[in-house]
């Protein structure tokens, strides 16, 4: 929701970038992050769920496996308890996974074209 500081704000691009590269392996350059802030009156959420709960939605070349997705899972999740302090329980986490070919990078060529510089099947 809105109404948190910038430091807070930093600290869950900088958690979910640093689970990213532990889990994913991407290189540490490659952060593409947007945070979206919603007024209360936007946001609903259960009653089990506190005002600190927050969704985050990644979308990935498909092809890590199902052991890099746990680690990339629990990492987010230490990485946010930690700082800023979101609980586990608070924390949701959705992956897009759309095919390499449904990408267009590196001057308009499908994904699957190109020489990524990292690995996807991790």
């Amino acid at each position: 929701m809105k109404e948190r500081s910038a430091v807070y704000k930093k600290a869950i691009l900088d958690g979910v970038h640093s689970a990213l590269v532990e889990a994913f392996k991407i290189p540490d350059y490659d952060r593409n992050q947007r945070l979206y802030e919603l007024d209360a009156e936007h946001f609903e959420f259960p009653d089990t769920k506190t005002d600190q709960y927050t969704l985050i939605e990644l979308t990935v070349f498909k092809g890590r496996s199902l052991e890099a997705k746990r680690l990339l899972y629990s990492a987010i999740v230490r990485n946010l308890q930690n700082n800023p302090g979101i609980k586990g329980d608070d924390i949701t986490i959705v992956l897009h996974e759309p095919p390499m070919e449904n990408w267009g990078v590196k001057c308009g060529k499908p994904a699957n074209e190109v020489d990524l510089g990292f690995k996807v099947d991790v």
